[in-house]
């Protein structure tokens, strides 16, 4: 079977697409403009594709590429009448009506189903077109570490105008392509899974995201359980003028009346009104007790004491985590958007709920239930969604979040000894004396009685907390097999020991400025600053140690990206001379000693923000080259300043030190 993995590129005056198989490296280009036309090759290939079943795999295809190459299809007759640059310019105004469509948020002239190449759109299928992830293919070159960053070297309206500005092109296009096959690659697993779902279910799920499977696959059971067609259950809402929170609270909330601060959380929002579905951002409070400060919204809770914690001399780190948090207490509570059956919404989200609990972790549709599980809670609160319903979303997440205030004020003030490290949504870390655990695990014992909700325990050896968002957990030890010690011991991360001829791993979970490695529409700049914080606190390796024993570029690297009317300028001294050039959209660089400055400056105003402020100078690195380490000419006090303030936040006395010594 032959698929094909591609890109367009667009000019006024030239179309180029290129092809590359998508387990070979034939590649095949397809150019129309005045020094070569290839239309009727290229519609002899489409022709081809439909004719076998060979399918397109792209970058936001869907709604671009796709979109030019159905144009192509059903205008091929007279795309083959006009001349090379009169049909170049004619897809361009196609791929004009494209950009325009998507940039007043308007539907694509051709739906997926009217497509007749079918499509694999790795964008939409990892949901980088969700704001909180959005992402273009140059951003996850940066992320994936590719060899060359590189942004369309000719404007599409000024066009081509030599055979070295076609080659330019060919060569951006072909770097593209390269770069989405190795997303492609990285996919294949959640490629896998959605083409069996949509053989399974009969949905087209090819290109789905996580939310879009929940959406069609519980669609699906409904439609099943009700009787009731697609069309008429996709256009159900409910929508809220007003939220009155009072009513929402459930029975078994309450505090002790000593605890001041609960109980006044707990009367805001009894007091809570919520008009015209606002529920992002209109509720905020913070209350502070036992030393820690404690942040609540409309979405979750979080709070934690900075510092490092660490088991032994009497003393254990309890984690305790409720199970499906969010979808339990709707599942627990009979709770449902209220233009649903309730009997039917229950019944199915609780079968959902089972059925996972009974499916091993490796089976994938453990996975798809976790989604659907979870995105159904998401999506009552999207109102592009037919769960659509506030009123159940504030349900979840007030009563979520004073539950889980509740297990935590029972813990602090019944468990003697008991320090609180962190609150984040669904779970608790805290640190107790080791033989107040029985209290403890009866008291959350307590608690599940009372919800009837689940909470799954574990212990950590180690916690370091800067903030809610940023941590690193190290877990306890397990036995693991010694070839799994002898992998695991050559990664220069896992956390192993030998012990009496026994092997042993400690899983670690790093979080925030800590994570590494990162999804890839995250940002992964100066990597190697997390992974010597990772080692400087798990294994004791000094940061200037860690720093020269690090020599992948990648992790030395920052990503920057710029948005609106603003551009990247570099300004650079040379023999004296100062020199200022304008850059691409997209940056990869790291910091050196012998660099220039890069700058953000805005079009309109002029003001300007340095990528890195103060005397720090930047190298650009958006195309790799192997070279010898010194040659980068890397300037590692920077990262070493990084790291340093980092630690000096949490551990303020190894720097004291150092003052008293010097």
């Amino acid at each position: 079977m032959n698929h094909w993995v591609y890109d367009y590129e667009t000019l006024k005056n030239c179309f180029l697409g290129v092809f590359e198989h998508y387990k070979t490296d034939e590649v095949k280009v397809f150019t129309i403009c005045k020094y070569r036309n290839d239309s009727e090759d290229l519609i002899d290939f489409f022709k081809q594709n439909i004719q076998f079943n060979e399918w397109h795999i792209g970058f936001n295809c869907i709604s671009f590429d796709a979109q030019i190459t159905q144009y192509i299809i059903k205008n091929a007759d007279g795309l083959l009448e006009l001349d090379a640059e009169e049909a170049a310019n004619a897809i361009y105004g196609k791929a004009q009506d494209c950009i325009d469509r998507q940039d007043k948020k308007e539907w694509q002239e051709y739906t997926e189903r009217q497509i007749r190449i079918r499509q694999i759109d790795i964008f939409k299928l990892n949901h980088w077109d969700n704001p909180a992830k959005r992402s273009s293919l140059k951003w996850i070159q940066f992320s994936m570490d590719w060899y060359n960053v590189q942004d369309m070297p000719i404007h599409h309206a000024d066009g081509i105008h030599s055979i070295d500005d076609l080659k330019m092109v060919a060569s951006y296009c072909r770097n593209d392509v390269k770069s989405t096959k190795e997303i492609y690659n990285r996919s294949k697993q959640q490629i896998k899974l959605r083409l069996d779902l949509t053989k399974e279910y009969r949905i087209n799920l090819n290109s789905a995201s996580e939310p879009r499977i929940s959406k069609e696959i519980f669609m699906y059971f409904l439609c099943k359980a009700t009787g009731a067609k697609k069309g008429y259950i996709k256009n159900l809402r409910t929508y809220r003028q007003e939220i009155v929170c009072k009513d929402l609270l459930l029975d078994y909330i309450s505090f002790d009346k000593n605890l001041t601060q609960f109980n006044e959380l707990k009367e805001l929002f009894n007091n809570l009104v919520i008009y015209n579905g606002e529920t992002k951002g209109s509720f905020k409070h913070s209350i502070k007790y036992r030393g820690v400060k404690t942040d609540f919204g409309l979405g979750g809770v979080h709070g934690a004491k900075r510092g490092i914690y660490e088991s032994g001399n009497g003393m254990i780190i309890m984690s305790s985590d409720v199970t499906s948090f969010y979808p339990n207490l709707a599942i627990q509570n009979k709770w449902s958007p209220a233009h649903l059956p309730k009997d039917i919404f229950c019944e199915q989200y609780e079968w959902f709920f089972k059925e996972r609990k009974k499916i091993p972790k490796s089976d994938p549709r453990n996975y798809v239930y976790k989604i659907i599980l979870n995105a159904t809670y998401g999506l009552s609160n999207e109102e592009n969604s037919f769960l659509y319903d506030p009123e159940l979303t504030m349900r979840i997440t007030i009563n979520g979040q004073l539950s889980l205030m509740m297990l935590y004020a029972m813990l602090l003030e019944n468990v003697p000894g008991a320090i609180p490290i962190m609150q984040n949504t669904d779970g608790l870390e805290t640190m107790i004396p080791e033989n107040q655990q029985e209290k403890y695990l009866d008291i959350c014992k307590e608690w599940e009685d009372l919800t009837n909700l689940n909470l799954e325990h574990d212990t950590y050896l180690k916690m370091i907390v800067p903030d809610v968002n940023n941590y690193i957990a190290l877990h306890n030890y397990k036995e693991i097999s010694l070839d799994e010690y002898e992998k695991l011991s050559k990664d220069g991360v896992s956390i192993v020991k030998k012990e009496d001829g026994k092997a042993y791993h400690a899983k670690t979970k790093c979080k925030g400025r800590f994570e590494f490695p990162k999804a890839l529409h995250k940002n992964k700049s100066y990597q190697v600053v997390s992974k010597a914080l990772y080692h400087y606190f798990l294994n004791g390796v000094e940061p200037e140690d860690y720093i020269k024993s690090n020599r992948n570029i990648f992790e030395y690297c920052a990503g920057v990206r710029i948005k609106g009317n603003w551009q990247f300028k570099q300004t650079c001294v040379i023999n004296g001379d100062v020199t200022s050039e304008d850059m691409q959209k997209t940056i990869r660089y790291y910091v050196s000693k012998q660099g220039c400055k890069i700058i953000k400056e805005n079009k309109s105003d002029k003001r300007v923000i340095q990528v890195e402020a103060g005397r720090w100078l930047q190298t650009v690195y958006n195309e790799h080259v192997d070279i010898p380490w010194d040659e980068y000419d890397i300037d590692e006090r920077f990262y070493i300043e990084k790291i340093n303030k980092e630690i000096k936040a949490l551990v303020p006395e190894k720097f004291d030190l150092q003052i008293k010594m010097f």
